[in-house]
């Protein structure tokens, strides 16, 4: 069976990969918003993170993973969200903003990354990049299409904000 999403064909196992991939997300933040004193506004930022969808063109690899997310007690209306984003071979996020600052630690691989205006880069295991709030991000993708790549970043936002907005 082939189901069209936005004109473009998804296969079964495409739509499977989809579906248990959302479900993830939401279970995940359910179990979240249970455990950490989170605002509404502060669960929903976190489950806008875990339930997007960076590209059906990418690779069926790729994930972001919350591993933890904090209100910043001596900053009153900012949270610190720590996920890792891994890029399975080929793989990549179409461009986007993140409404606070990100730093970014590569942790496997190679991660080619670009915001809007600068030159495009190539960082490896060790090494780190930062984007200012509101950078467009034009290219962050795996730089390898036969090995994984991955990277944890850290987010420092308002209480509440989307995390990340695509571009269309």
């Amino acid at each position: 069976m082939i189901v069209a999403l936005g004109g473009n064909p998804v296969s079964n196992r495409d739509w499977h990969q989809l579906t248990l991939a959302v479900a993830s997300g939401l279970l995940c933040a359910l179990a979240i918003a249970k455990t950490l004193p989170l605002t509404v506004n502060a669960a929903l930022a976190v489950a806008d993170t875990l339930c997007s969808v960076s590209n059906a063109a990418g690779s069926p690899l790729d994930k972001v993973e919350l591993i933890s997310s904090h209100a910043l007690p001596n900053v009153p209306g900012k949270r610190v969200t720590i996920v890792r984003v891994t890029y399975g071979p080929g793989g990549f996020t179409r461009p986007h903003r993140h409404a606070g600052s990100v730093t970014a630690y590569i942790t496997k691989g190679e991660v080619r990354s670009q915001l809007a205006g600068d030159p495009l880069e190539t960082f490896t295991v060790g090494q780190s990049f930062f984007e200012p709030p509101g950078a467009t991000h034009v290219v962050s993708a795996n730089a390898s299409n036969t090995e994984p790549a991955e990277l944890i970043a850290v987010f420092v936002a308002d209480e509440g904000a989307q995390l990340t907005t695509y571009i269309d």
